[in-house]
C-alpha cells in the first residue's frame, strides 16, 4: 500500500509535485515513511537521486533562487524543522510557463515535500526562529556549474510572505524586512543575480 499522495502539475506547471507522507502517530509520536522507491516508480516518479543535503538557516534567511546549468538537478525537499516557504520558477525555454513561479510551505508539521524538476530555479524563505531543510539530489554539486536569478524580479513577480520592501532596481535586501522586522539575509552572491531577461534558459 502505498505511503505518499502525490499532487501533480502543481500551480498548473508541468513537473512540479507536492508530495505527502502518511503519518502514523499515537501517544508515543510518530513514524512515516520519508522516501520510499517503490511508491515514486508507482506514482510515475521514476528519479535514481545520488545525494541528500541538509541545512540549518536562521529567521530571514532567503536562499536562491539557484540551478545548476549544465549538470541541473531534479530536487526533493522538505522542512525537518521550523517552517519556510519554497518557490520553484520554469527557466524552460520551450515550457508554456516559462518564467511562472509556484511556492509552498513547507513546516515540521506538515511534513510536505516539494518536487522540482530539472529546468527550474529553487529558492526558499525561512519563516521561524530557525528551520532545518533537507533535500534529495538526482546528480552530483559541480561548484563552477551554479546560475542564480534575482529573488525579487518584478517581471516573476515572487510573492514572498510575511516580507515588507520596494524593489528598487536590483536584487539587493536594502530595505527588505519581515513583518516583524527580521531583517532579510541573503548571500552577497545572491544580491548580484540578475532578472528573468537576463538569466540563463534550459
Amino acid at each position: 500500500m502505498g505511503q505518499i499522495t502525490v499532487e501533480k502539475n502543481v500551480g498548473g506547471i508541468e513537473g512540479l509535485c507536492v508530495i505527502t507522507p502518511t503519518v502514523h502517530g499515537d501517544n508515543r509520536g510518530y513514524f512515516m515513511e520519508t522516501y520510499s522507491q517503490r511508491d515514486m516508480v508507482e506514482a510515475g516518479l521514476n528519479i535514481p537521486f545520488v545525494q541528500d543535503n541538509q541545512s540549518m538557516s536562521t529567521k530571514g534567511v532567503l536562499r536562491g533562487l539557484h540551478f545548476q546549468k549544465q549538470y541541473p538537478q531534479t530536487k526533493l525537499v522538505r522542512a525537518i524543522k521550523g517552517s519556510v516557504f519554497d518557490v520553484a520558477v520554469d527557466l524552460r525555454a520551450d515550457s508554456k510557463t516559462y518564467g511562472k513561479w509556484y511556492g509552498v510551505l513547507l513546516t515540521e508539521d506538515n511534513k510536505k515535500q516539494f518536487l522540482i524538476p530539472k529546468g527550474f530555479a529553487h529558492g526558499f524563505l525561512v519563516l521561524t526562529d530557525t528551520a532545518e531543510f533537507c533535500y534529495k539530489c538526482d546528480d552530483f554539486y559541480h561548484p563552477n556549474d551554479e546560475g542564480g536569478l534575482a529573488w525579487n524580479d518584478p517581471e516573476i513577480g515572487i510573492e514572498w510572505p510575511e516580507l515588507k520592501g520596494e524593489y528598487k532596481g536590483s536584487a539587493s535586501v536594502d530595505g527588505y524586512t519581515l513583518k516583524d522586522g527580521t531583517a532579510l539575509n541573503l548571500s552577497d552572491k545572491d544580491q548580484k543575480w540578475l532578472g528573468l531577461k537576463d538569466t540563463f534558459q534550459f
